[in-house]
């Protein structure tokens, strides 16, 4: 049964959701400290210069005046943190879609991670201050040595225990995520037991992936456990090698906002355009904003399909992927579909049509997809682009214009 709102409920809540706009002047106010730090910094410069060329500078004033550079531009950095990230966690989305010096933490920044970030510039900090008062240690009593000290050590026990903490605050979002899907497990496509080729993106084997170091373990685990045919990242896609793409789409996806929206995405383009390569790397992304994720070829879930109906468990099946509240489905339209097969797709589209979020690659537009699943097509499209955003990819193969480069060595 859907809930009715209460209209001056939810005015109210409008209302008072709005007053976060009141914080807006206060990152204004520490713009302006930044650029008081601005004049600060080339004014320390300045004097250290004069003091140089003039021959009056020691070596411990030089090392100290250094020092006070180093703090100075580590003091102007916290500010970045603070303005950056503070205004997009707790005012409004800054809106950087496409831009090519977007931080690759702005797109998933949270308050939690906001505060270890902060607590770490600020150790460090501390620690060019501690480092000044030891290279001065003849003009400093030891009474102050000592307060310094001790504060240092507790802006570093207490950087620690926000790091700890932020790892059960994590889980605990993982769990709410978890929490609102259905129990029924459902079981990863065996990826390692089938040999297939790769169209789309260059897949090195899965021991030649590095390990890339994540805070979040449980993030982690749900990367593994998705099915991945390699680890790819947004960051390393090359823009530049699509003739038509709209990165700001990409920009906006990268923040896995769509899987809680419960919309879909199309990448459509000629193979080896890097299709799977960011199907993948947004699964990556929804893994690590706390979602579960399944991904597996368009032939492979064909197959996983037809093995649940030919076992009378195809609406069990279907109800079980529920749990993941994203699928990718690869590769569409490189095998043929016959009407059992395309039937089965169009009941996958059609359970989790405004239910669940698909990520679909294909070398087709949609307006083609009757050559794939025939008179199924119309009915699965309708449905799949809806609430989905498609986006197209025009080029040539990156593939081949890496092979015909080499060979050009």
């Amino acid at each position: 049964m859907a809930r009715v709102q209460n209209p001056t409920t939810t005015t109210l809540g409008y209302a008072l959701f709005a007053t976060r706009w009141l914080q807006a002047p206060l990152y204004f106010g520490l713009v302006a400290a930044q650029g008081v730090y601005v004049y600060k910094f080339f004014k320390e410069l300045w004097t250290l210069i004069l003091m140089c060329v003039s021959g009056h500078a020691t070596e411990t004033y030089v090392m100290l005046a250094v020092l006070k550079l180093v703090d100075v531009v580590m003091i102007a950095n916290l500010l970045i943190m603070v303005i950056v990230g503070g205004y997009e966690t707790f005012v409004s989305r800054i809106g950087l879609q496409g831009h090519r010096d977007q931080p690759e933490w702005l797109s998933h920044v949270n308050s939690n991670v906001l505060k270890v970030k902060l607590a770490t510039a600020i150790v460090g900090i501390s620690s060019v201050h501690l480092l000044q008062m030891f290279v001065d240690v003849h003009h400093t009593s030891r009474h102050a040595l000592l307060w310094g000290t001790v504060i240092h050590m507790a802006f570093i026990a207490s950087a620690a225990i926000l790091a700890y903490m932020s790892g059960p605050m994590v889980a605990h979002t993982d769990r709410g995520h978890a929490d609102r899907a259905p129990a029924a497990p459902a079981q990863a496509p065996d990826l390692g037991s089938r040999q297939r080729t790769e169209p789309e993106s260059e897949r090195p084997p899965a021991a030649a992936v590095p390990p890339q170091p994540d805070p979040d373990a449980d993030a982690e685990a749900r990367i593994r456990a998705a099915g991945f045919p390699a680890r790819k990242v947004l960051e390393e896609f090359d823009q530049q090698h699509p003739r038509a793409f709209d990165r700001e789409a990409l920009a906006r996806l990268g923040k896995a906002d769509f899987v809680d929206a419960r919309r879909n995405v199309v990448f459509v383009g000629p193979p080896g355009t890097g299709k799977t390569h960011l199907a993948v790397a947004l699964g990556v992304r929804a893994c690590q904003a706390g979602h579960r994720v399944l991904f597996a070829t368009a032939a492979e879930w064909a197959a996983r399909l037809s093995d649940a109906r030919a076992a009378g468990r195809l609406d069990a099946e279907l109800a079980a992927l529920d749990d993941h509240p994203l699928l990718i489905v690869d590769e569409v339209g490189y095998t043929p579909c016959d009407a059992a097969t395309a039937g089965l797709f169009f009941q996958l589209v059609a359970h989790r049509y405004e239910r669940a979020s698909l990520i679909l690659t294909s070398d087709r537009p949609l307006g083609r997809w009757d050559e794939v699943f025939g008179p199924s097509a119309p009915a699965l499209t309708d449905r799949l682009a809806h609430h989905a955003e498609i986006v197209r990819l025009d080029g040539d193969s990156y593939r081949t214009r890496r092979a015909t480069s080499a060979w050009a060595d």
